[in-house]
């Protein structure tokens, strides 16, 4: 395997690259500084370790946080871009076999992220160095760490087998780590202690997907979230199970995929519905509710309309009429869901725990959704060389970024509408939270716009749509969880007037505050929360207006 073609040109061309090295200096940085800030300044040792275990618990977190942001992003343009640019078809031509093949993208890809960690390694050095570190707890939050990079990257192969377009692959993949990272992690938030036998090892297998409990139980944090329960749950071995078997399926799904079949793509002609006959046509227009036929066709563009906006609908999968309503459907199953648990455990959780959780889904939703629609506004148009064509149709570019922006907030905004109804249950259990539902609703238009906006200004700025929304991903996390990761490290070593600045900057935190969930009550973040969303917005409205104006000049 050391002799493998490929390792040596996935692998040393990607370290080669400018992007690799910011990374990489990016990553060294952070973790080095958390060390710095909380090194002892004075020659007075502290026997306890707790310092260390400080420094050790802000150097965990921070770096599973890295590798959830980073891991995904070479595997998952690994194999798509081979078949888009048809080198592909070579390597399946050459005397390589698929395993061949498979492992050599793995280490190519995965070699990097690895990388990454070990040169973390100083800094945990630094950690035990200053005492109170068991050497057996710093190998274990490695081992999970690699487990996970593992993980990541041969569902990123997987993933990039499967899609035809690098950002799309970007956006499957980033939707499978939030959901074995994040969604992973209710049911037992909302189960726990209220079932028992094999329902109850149910949940608990399902929270070990993610690998925030394994992580949270080498930190010595593992009865957080447990509700008062406790637990005897080795969640890391757990967790090193479930990953590995993954990782295992993953990988013999993926290399069985390395011959002919990957290029094979069967679709079904179809036919167009005002072409059938009168019954077909008059039971399709009753189950899709005629607007809502995917092979009705369309009409003409009215006069008064943006033609920029139906062209985007129609042109993007998950614009057609067909593709929203299942989406607004899958939302608003959700939301009903949201309402039942709240129906059934008010007594037990409170309103504003509730709340809470509805905010948590809408977040996720605008982290998840929005660089998926609006990565590609601009940068996809320049890349498909369609730009040009735009420009000479009679329509101004403030027409065709007009058309471009509304088209995706009109989805963004009826994925978001969808789970209204759980804030109208909440009223109805407490009409004295109407205000703080008002204001969190206010918090959360604000918030899509900022995610809209900051998307857009990157596809102005970037000139390939995979890169775009491997960018907007990195920053819109980066905004909603590193202030977070902050405020999990009160007291251990921040102060509250440190978490508080740094929550500031986090729209997660202003309207998880908004709702008066119980854990961000106590801060004062409002209003300026909003001050920093409303400049962020301006910010890159100009950006935004600025590169359009540019790109739209003569060249």
């Amino acid at each position: 395997m050391i002799n493998n073609p490929i390792i040596h040109r996935e692998l040393l061309g990607m370290l080669r690259t400018k992007k690799a090295i910011m990374i990489q200096l990016f990553v060294v940085a952070v973790l080095a500084s958390l060390v710095i800030f909380r090194w002892p300044s004075d020659a007075i040792a502290d026997h306890s370790g707790k310092q260390a275990q400080q420094i050790l618990q802000l150097f965990g977190y921070g770096l599973m946080v890295s590798l959830l942001l980073l891991a995904p992003v070479f595997p998952a343009t690994s194999i798509v871009n081979e078949k888009r640019s048809g080198t592909l078809a070579l390597l399946l031509n050459s005397p390589m076999s698929p395993w061949a093949l498979f492992f050599g993208k793995l280490v190519g890809v995965a070699g990097f992220v690895i990388m990454l960690i070990l040169l973390s390694t100083p800094a945990a050095a630094a950690c035990m160095a200053m005492g109170g570190v068991n050497p057996w707890q710093m190998l274990s939050l490695y081992g999970v760490l690699l487990l996970l990079a593992l993980q990541y990257a041969t569902l990123g192969l997987l993933v990039s087998s499967y899609a035809s377009t690098p950002d799309s692959a970007l956006r499957m993949t980033y939707g499978l780590v939030l959901l074995l990272a994040v969604i992973t992690l209710g049911p037992y938030q909302f189960f726990q202690g209220t079932v028992q036998g094999p329902l109850a090892d149910l949940i608990i297998w399902v929270r070990c997907l993610s690998p925030l409990p394994a992580v949270m139980q080498i930190m010595g944090h593992g009865a957080i979230g447990s509700q008062g329960i406790t637990s005897e749950t080795n969640w890391v071995m757990q967790f090193s199970i479930l990953a590995s078997g993954i990782t295992v399926v993953a990988a013999f799904w993926t290399a069985s995929r390395f011959g002919s079949k990957i290029f094979d793509k069967s679709r079904s002609a179809g036919k167009v519905t005002d072409e059938q006959s009168a019954n077909v046509q008059i039971y399709r227009r009753i189950m899709y509710l005629w607007f809502f036929d995917p092979q009705r066709r369309s009409g003409l563009i009215g006069p008064l309309t943006n033609p920029v906006r139906v062209k985007e609908f129609r042109t993007r999968k998950f614009g057609r009429a067909h593709w929203i309503l299942r989406l607004f459907g899958v939302c608003f199953i959700l939301s009903l869901g949201l309402i039942l648990m709240t129906t059934m455990s008010t007594m037990n959780w409170g309103a504003q725990t509730l709340g809470g959780i509805v905010v948590l889904l809408q977040m996720a939703l605008i982290v998840l959704v929005t660089p998926s629609l609006a990565s590609g506004m601009i940068c996809g148009e320049i890349e498909t060389q369609s730009w040009q064509l735009l420009q000479m149709t009679p329509l101004s570019t403030f027409t065709i970024v007009k058309g471009k922006l509304t088209s995706a907030a009109l989805t963004l905004i009826m994925m978001l509408t969808a789970t209204m109804p759980a804030y109208a249950t909440l009223y109805l259990i407490d009409n004295s939270l109407l205000t703080q539902i008002v204001n969190t609703l206010i918090s959360l238009c604000l918030t899509a716009a900022m995610a809209l906006l900051l998307t857009a200004a990157v596809s102005s700025m970037v000139s390939k749509t995979a890169s775009a929304t491997a960018i907007s991903y990195t920053l819109l996390v980066g905004i909603f969880l590193l202030p977070m990761l902050i405020w999990l490290g009160l007291d251990a070593p921040f102060t509250g007037a440190t978490v508080e600045k740094a929550l500031i900057f986090s729209p997660l935190a202003g309207a998880l505050k908004l709702i008066e969930m119980p854990q961000f009550a106590g801060y004062n973040l409002i209003p300026l929360n909003w001050y920093i969303q409303g400049a962020i917005c301006v910010i890159a409205f100009f950006v935004m207006v600025i590169r359009t104006w540019k790109l739209s000049r003569p060249r």
